[in-house]
């Protein structure tokens, strides 16, 4: 009789966590010695969906979290409360969780009370400091301290698990999975759903693209953003497009400086697939997210990060990111100097990339399996000059 397979369980409820997880859910279900379970919180609801479809991902179970103006505890209770019950009914080998949200927090919780070994993808990242990013640094820690596998995207990542105790047994550098993921879908070809920003993109001017969503930002920093981009906005040759967050705290802050401009394009939030191709358009980008400070540089487009501290250090040490803060003036500074300074554009453009090479998820897969005593890890990432640029 052959041997049921192990079951694993993946947990993601965000738009990120799932475009992060799509390669290694798709890479899960291909392999026959494996049986998968996805399950989603829908921390995020539209945006979670629409991520799933992009990869052709049907979720096993769906907790339909969300629901407006809830805090993070009754978010975070919610989540544990509502996977518990999928755990007791079909106990999985391994439960494997991904980044720093609250819906892998407690995943991650969840697996740990009923004694299952925990996964952690992108594991190891590191602002040393719990207020910033917030809630983030506090979850991805809390991840730490109860997985049993390590999945950190990067050397410096392993190094700083390494720095806490972690044995070096139970870590595997897989590099990033976002760049399995952007890599796929920047070759695949796009229509714009909007018609505004294909005239962008398609036009002479050179385009910012800018995001902003951090909670650390709300009092004060997000409209000192919004205002140094309206300042920008008031160049010939500029066009900046903003997809606005959902949060109103978000959008209010932003329309209050940028909706009149003629040069800025406020949008709603993507698809994955159309933003993956404006990053892929922009001559810069300014941005607080995490994700989007390991797509822009594999794409070749400089990043200026509107945060004071990063647990993604690598792009600032190689040069391919800048840490810019939420001041107004040195945003316009720095902007102004990749704008005009052809050369120092290209420095920042054409930098090794330090966050994967599109092969994460197979470095996952083959470290899960050798956790189980399936076969043997594949070697660790090593950052490499990107394969393709995308460049202009």
């Amino acid at each position: 009789m052959t041997a049921t397979p192990p079951l694993i369980m993946t947990v993601y409820g965000t738009r990120p966590e799932a475009v992060k997880m799509a390669p290694l859910v798709r890479a899960l279900i291909a392999d026959p010695d494996l049986a998968l379970n996805v399950s989603v919180t829908g921390q995020h609801r539209e945006m979670l969906d629409q991520v799933n479809r992009l990869f052709g991902i049907t979720p096993d179970t769906d907790l339909d979290l969300l629901r407006h103006g809830q805090s993070l505890n009754q978010l975070a209770a919610s989540a544990l409360l509502g996977l518990d019950p999928v755990l007791a009914e079909r106990p999985p080998a391994m439960v494997v969780v991904q980044g720093d949200t609250s819906t892998a927090a407690m995943g991650a919780l969840a697996a740990f009370h009923r004694q299952v070994p925990v996964v952690h993808v992108e594991a190891g990242l590191r602002s040393y400091d719990l207020t910033s990013p917030y809630p983030e640094e506090g979850n991805r820690r809390l991840i730490g301290q109860l997985a049993a596998l390590h999945l950190p995207p990067t050397p410096s990542a392993r190094d700083s698990l390494l720095a806490e105790g972690v044995p070096a047994e139970r870590i595997k550098v897989t590099g990033n999975t976002v760049i399995d993921a952007l890599l796929h879908v920047v070759d695949q070809p796009i229509r714009w759903s909007d018609p505004r920003v294909a005239e962008l993109v398609a036009g002479p001017r050179k385009l910012i693209v800018a995001t902003a969503h951090r909670r650390e930002s709300w009092q004060g920093g997000l409209a000192d953003v919004a205002a140094a981009l309206a300042i920008l906005a008031r160049r010939d040759d500029v066009a900046i497009v903003f997809p606005m967050h959902r949060n109103p705290i978000v959008r209010e802050a932003v329309a209050a400086h940028l909706q009149s401009s003629e040069q800025v394009l406020l949008t709603e939030p993507m698809d994955y697939a159309e933003f993956a191709h404006l990053l892929a358009a922009a001559h810069l980008v300014l941005t607080d997210s995490g994700g989007v400070q390991e797509e822009a540089p594999s794409l070749g487009r400089p990043v200026l990060v509107t945060r004071e501290t990063t647990e993604r250090p690598e792009a600032v040490r190689a040069g391919a990111a800048l840490l810019v803060g939420t001041d107004t003036h040195r945003i316009v500074t720095e902007v102004t100097r990749l704008l005009d300074d052809p050369t120092a554009h290209q420095q920042m453009g054409r930098v090794i990339n330090p966050y994967g090479d599109g092969h994460a998820a197979a470095r996952s897969v083959a470290a899960i399996k050798a956790q189980l005593g399936l076969g043997e890890r594949l070697p660790d990432f090593v950052p490499a000059p990107p394969q393709t640029s995308h460049r202009d």
